[in-house]
């Protein structure tokens, strides 16, 4: 039972991020160790800054406008 609630309350907490906007870092780890092994992973606060770039606009001089 306990792990249930637990799975739930995993799930609820990356439905709400996602809805404002702030994806999932352990996913994003999850994903990388398993498809890009090869690869490195990026530190939380480079991936927030990233996707705060894709998001947002940034970085080369771009402007995003909503």
């Amino acid at each position: 039972m306990f792990n249930d609630l637990n799975r739930l309350g995993k799930y609820l907490g990356q439905a709400a991020r996602l809805m404002v906007g702030m994806p999932d870092y352990d996913n994003y780890v999850q994903h990388m160790a398993g498809k890009h092994p090869d690869q490195p992973v990026m530190s939380y606060e480079a991936f927030f800054r990233e996707r705060q770039e894709a998001r947002y606009g940034g970085g080369k001089g771009s402007v995003k406008c909503c």
